[in-house]
């Protein structure tokens, strides 16, 4: 089939101007105190990143992505509070899957929904935009209990592509599927179809625009090495660049799940570490669930959250070095950052990033949630 023009975008730059991006408001369960406090972190809870649990009891953890840390002086309370519920609603979704004695593989799949329509992360709604003013998402879904999993690439018309990456777990003998065949997968088996119009969102056509000046300035090539320049122009794209899901149910079976839209001005065609298993999603009872974020292309040739799984596994490392091993000592030296959400299979969590910032948040078996998006709750490991 031959690939279609880009015509939706006809009627949206008509209409740019008056387009505004709405934000996902929970009501409660968002990681705040009544007063609008954040709620204060677990006793003995540590920084990220220093090879010690971030918390334990978790059953259910998700990131909004890594990258360019949110400036607590320049957040609007309303902004932050958007990214609280945000989280927060992702985690309640979960919660509610694991409280009836659901499967992590459900509990996961429904937090990454939540995050994939919700405009201010890099997923479904909110996915960026590629070279060519389009918008390919990938996605990937595993289950600990017997290594199964699922994923999707390149796909431009699935509304939710953790969707499309479960239905090829579950539905097919394979573990990928990409582009059109992906998108015809998903529409068989009864998946919710949209255009592409209706991934549109003002900030992110911004943040082309901003890469498109950046690249007539000289800042780099499309899709990689775009310079300081065209860094810092899409420095509020970046920090949002994937979202992802860690859990443990009753059962005490891990799952993990990553969705993105990924990379501002990518090549079309490019396909990150997120619909790839071991780079981006891992899971296996035995050792950890691990959904990653970060500078994808580094985090394939490091095989991330994979060798995250065979340290623990074959060093005897636990969850938390691991993860800090990984993320914090190996990957920068591969030329990226990123950071990832880890969960061993007795509840140990942490959530270690070579990143200035993460945006993450967890759920206790106890019903407590705690979101973070700041600096100073979630310091950069160095």
């Amino acid at each position: 089939m031959r690939r279609r023009p880009l015509t939706w975008l006809i009627p949206v730059l008509a209409t740019a101007a008056a387009v505004t991006v709405t934000a996902v408001v929970v009501p409660q369960g968002d990681g705040r105190e009544p007063d609008g406090r954040s709620v204060p972190a677990a006793h003995g809870e540590r920084p990220a990143g220093k090879g010690k649990p971030d918390a334990r009891d978790v059953v259910l953890a998700v990131h909004g992505g890594a990258g360019t840390a949110l400036d607590r002086d320049k957040t609007t309370p309303e902004r932050e509070k958007a990214y609280r519920d945000g989280l927060g609603k992702a985690l309640r979704a979960g919660q509610k899957v694991l409280d009836k004695g659901g499967s992590s593989v459900d509990a996961v799949q429904a937090a990454v929904v939540e995050l994939e329509d919700d405009p201010l992360f890099n997923a479904g709604k909110g996915a960026v935009f590629t070279a060519d003013a389009g918008h390919e998402l990938d996605a990937s879904i595993m289950r600990g209990s017997d290594l199964k999993a699922g994923a999707v690439a390149g796909v431009k018309s699935l509304r939710n592509p953790v969707a499309g990456a479960r239905t090829v777990m579950d539905k097919s003998p394979h573990v990928l599927l990409a582009g059109e065949g992906a998108d015809d997968f998903g529409a068989r088996h009864g998946l919710k179809t949209v255009t592409q119009d209706y991934y549109w969102t003002q900030a992110r056509w911004d943040a082309l625009m901003a890469a498109k000046a950046a690249e007539r300035r000289g800042g780099g090539s499309k899709g990689g090495d775009r310079g300081a320049d065209s860094r810092a122009a899409l420095a509020d794209a970046q920090s949002k660049g994937t979202v992802g899901a860690v859990a443990v149910d009753q059962r005490r079976d891990l799952a993990a799940a990553t969705s993105t839209g990924g990379m501002t001005n990518k090549l079309p065609g490019r396909v990150g570490d997120s619909p790839l298993i071991g780079s981006g999603t891992y899971a296996k009872n035995s050792t950890v669930a691990a959904s990653a974020t970060g500078a994808g292309e580094v985090f394939i040739r490091g095989a991330a959250t994979s060798t995250i799984s065979n340290l623990v596994e074959f060093k005897g490392a636990d969850v938390a070095s691991a993860a800090y091993e990984v993320i914090v000592k190996r990957l920068p030296k591969l030329g990226g950052d990123g950071g990832v959400i880890a969960l061993a299979p007795n509840g140990e969590f942490d959530a270690p990033h070579s990143s200035p910032g993460m945006l993450h948040g967890y759920l206790t078996k106890s019903g407590k949630v705690v979101t973070k998006i700041f600096p100073d709750e979630t310091p950069p490991n160095t």
